[in-house]
């Protein structure tokens, strides 16, 4: 059986993701931040194990794990959650930005690492879910655009380092998703939010499942997907 571990199940992508890859069959570890979260994920998806660990606090999660019982291996690790604040850089205090460089990428930094040996037993697959972001900033984008150039960079070098083990690394670079997360980012704009304009979830999660699908003879390193016509 093929097992993923998932950041960000409870809505949006992951909870897509979550959707798609339960539906066929495979097995699912949720990371959730709280006992109460893992509660509400067991409902939705009765057959997935939860891990919890605060992805806001990462050098807390070694500590966490080692409390809990963890994957032997994994087919992948798709870090799907994040966050995101607007606004200047002159306006954006240290406390934002460290909150987003944290939960966006020292976070899955972290949890690729303690869950390296487990994909390297499975020659797996690590999954970033970066954003539009991570390859060109605007204005008010500074702190969050930061987070997932970060984001980049780890999943590169990751990429290269891992190579000798068998473990595949993806990039996936979505544009405006019809998620929660972007419809806070419409009020932070002052902006009108349709649903309807932007990516349906389901189809970022079409494109995940197609990079962890490819046979072992290919990888598929980065993905940009955009808002149809």
């Amino acid at each position: 059986m093929t097992t993923h571990l998932i950041t960000g199940a409870g809505s949006g992508i992951g909870a897509a993701l979550a959707d798609v890859l339960s539906a066929r069959g495979d097995e699912l570890w949720l990371l959730v931040r709280d006992a109460g979260r893992a509660a509400q994920l067991r409902e939705r998806f009765p057959s997935a194990q939860t891990l919890v660990g605060d992805l806001a606090d990462p050098a807390r999660l070694s500590w966490a794990f080692s409390h809990q019982s963890v994957p032997p291996q994994l087919d992948s690790l798709i870090h799907v959650a994040g966050i995101v604040e607007l606004g200047s850089v002159a306006d954006t205090p240290v406390a934002t930005w460290q909150q987003q460089l944290n939960v966006n990428a020292v976070a899955p930094a972290e949890l690729t690492r303690l869950m390296l040996p487990a994909l390297r037993t499975a020659r797996g697959h690590v999954v970033f879910v970066n954003s539009g972001a991570g390859l060109r900033v605007s204005p008010e984008w500074g702190s969050y655009g930061a987070s997932k150039f970060a984001v980049r960079a780890i999943a590169d070098a990751l990429r290269e380092e891992e190579r000798p083990h068998g473990v595949r690394v993806t990039t996936v670079y979505p544009g405006r998703t019809a998620t929660p997360m972007q419809e806070k980012v419409h009020q932070q704009e002052g902006s009108a939010y349709d649903a309807a304009r932007w990516i349906d979830p389901a189809s970022v999660a079409t494109a995940i499942v197609a990079a962890l699908d490819l046979p072992r003879d290919a990888e598929l390193t980065e993905l940009t997907v955009r808002p149809g016509a």
